[in-house]
């Protein structure tokens, strides 16, 4: 590939990344991305073979920006923080984007996307759950089940928060106006209450 082709491939990933950040997932067709990008609609199938390919591209991004948010913000806590605060820092970013970045949110948990594995992106995915899995291990959970276990169901919890808190049904059925209570409920679920 040139530098001419790889400057527009990377241009069609990062014309989708603004859509679907601006204007949600629904925004992301292939003829709106080429005729954003300034190329005739047929041109983004020259770079992706497929649509899929193209929503992988961009899901990909997301995924490392995610994770980049999340290494951050750990990394610029307190120097004594243990990994127990870690997680809660944690889990906060997977939250704040969720709610922030929500186009890009719903597009990396697409499972076709993922199931797919287009360009590898299992490969950006996983170290993010990698370092959620480490978390959890350096966390000790009482419960004495593998951290991998007790990471997904950590994960699925705070999957479901974000759902449920952008479709605003949790603030209704739980009378919560912030995520903070929930995210400390969920840590004592699945770590243990926090030693006094």
């Amino acid at each position: 590939m040139s530098e001419r082709e790889a400057g527009l491939r990377a241009r069609l990933v990062e014309v989708g990344v603004g859509l679907v950040t601006r204007e949600g997932l629904q925004a992301l067709s292939l003829r709106e991305i080429a005729r954003r990008a300034g190329v005739s609609h047929g041109a983004p199938r020259r770079y992706f073979p497929t649509h899929l390919a193209l929503l992988s591209a961009i899901a990909r991004h997301g995924f490392e920006d995610l994770a980049a948010r999340a290494r951050e913000a750990v990394a610029a806590g307190r120097p004594d923080a243990d990994a127990r605060a870690q997680l809660m820092v944690f889990g906060r970013v997977y939250l704040d984007f969720a709610r922030t970045d929500r186009g890009m949110y719903e597009l990396m948990f697409r499972h076709d996307l993922l199931e797919s594995n287009e360009l590898g992106l299992r490969e950006t995915s996983l170290p993010l759950f990698a370092a959620l899995v480490d978390l959890v291990t350096r966390a000790r959970p009482r419960s004495g089940a593998e951290p991998a276990v007790v990471a997904g169901a950590l994960w699925a919890n705070l999957h479901g928060i974000a759902q449920l808190w952008g479709w605003g049904s949790l603030q209704i059925a739980s009378g919560v106006d912030d995520v903070e209570p929930l995210l400390r409920a969920v840590m004592d679920a699945h770590l243990g209450p926090q030693a006094r």
